[in-house]
């Protein structure tokens, strides 16, 4: 969206524009300093200081505050513990989980405040003079929930290599046990020539989703709240002051949900990267026997 204003043949055309990159907004040194990063590092700030001041105030008798804080801890646990089925993993994996809800929630909402897409600078950019914001939602910035996304597959398979050990991680997405039956077991077992190899190439498969899973996480947190800010930005451009109303209520409900899902799914991440499969197919060898 975009919106040009010409006052004369002399001044330069000005635009507004929702962009779908974060602007840059000053360099340090080669480093490049973004809306959407500025944004991010404000949220770290209001989490760090909520955080402080919440551990100021902690007492052996909680007053009202602190109590409705531990009933929302002790629900997202309870919620955790849904996804896990295992209390143990759920105390492992919820610091994390929690620290990527605040911290997702925070930005999204940070990015409907009204100094957020509106204080700026005016840049020239070809000739035209564009008006670029100080702070974007950081979750608007698709850098930024790469990043996440990244960082929560690549952290579940350290997490799975810490339960079940690197060897099974490794041979599930390289089954070379696969291939190494077709020796040790042809005599016994003749379809395992079939099988091996179906199996090798379902660990192919496997890190293929690893891959999908960092997509999957990004652009669907990315789109989402990219396309509340077009959306608000548009209606706010066709009825300034009543029709953008209920459209701010309904991405502060689409921010809780997309900081939800994204944690949840981060959850299941983990789950499935602590399961010891092979331990399973064993389990209902000896059943069936």
């Amino acid at each position: 969206m975009a919106i040009n204003n010409t006052n004369n043949n002399t001044e330069p055309e000005q635009a507004h524009e929702v962009t779908i990159f974060a602007e840059p907004v000053f360099h340090v040194g080669n480093f490049q300093i973004t809306n959407s990063l500025l944004n991010s590092w404000l949220a770290v700030l209001v989490i760090v200081v909520l955080c402080f001041a919440l551990r100021r105030n902690l007492k052996q008798i909680p007053g009202k505050i602190q109590h409705i804080f531990e009933i929302f801890l002790e629900g997202a646990m309870s919620l955790c513990d849904q996804v896990t089925n295992d209390r143990r993993i759920t105390l492992k994996i919820f610091p994390l989980v929690a620290s990527l809800f605040i911290f997702i929630l925070v930005n999204n909402w940070l990015g409907l405040l009204p100094i957020v897409g509106s204080v700026g600078f005016l840049a020239n950019e070809a000739g035209h003079s564009v008006f670029v914001p100080i702070f974007r939602a950081g979750t608007a910035d698709i850098n930024t929930t790469l990043a996440l996304s990244l960082a929560v597959v690549i952290a579940s398979n350290i997490f799975g290599i810490m339960i079940i050990g690197a060897w099974k991680i490794f041979n599930k997405y390289v089954n070379i046990k696969a291939l190494g039956g077709i020796v040790t077991k042809f005599r016994k077992d003749k379809s395992v020539i079939i099988v091996a190899p179906i199996a090798f190439f379902v660990g192919i498969l496997e890190l293929i989703g690893e891959m999908a899973k960092v997509a999957s996480l990004s652009f669907r947190l990315f789109g989402n709240v990219f396309a509340g800010e077009v959306l608000l930005a548009s209606m706010g451009a066709i009825f300034l002051y009543v029709l953008p109303a209920p459209f701010l209520f309904l991405e502060v409900f689409i921010g809780l949900i997309q900081a939800l899902i994204f944690s949840l799914l981060a959850a299941v991440y983990f789950t499935i990267a602590s399961q010891d499969h092979e331990e399973h197919e064993e389990e209902k060898h000896v059943a069936h026997a």
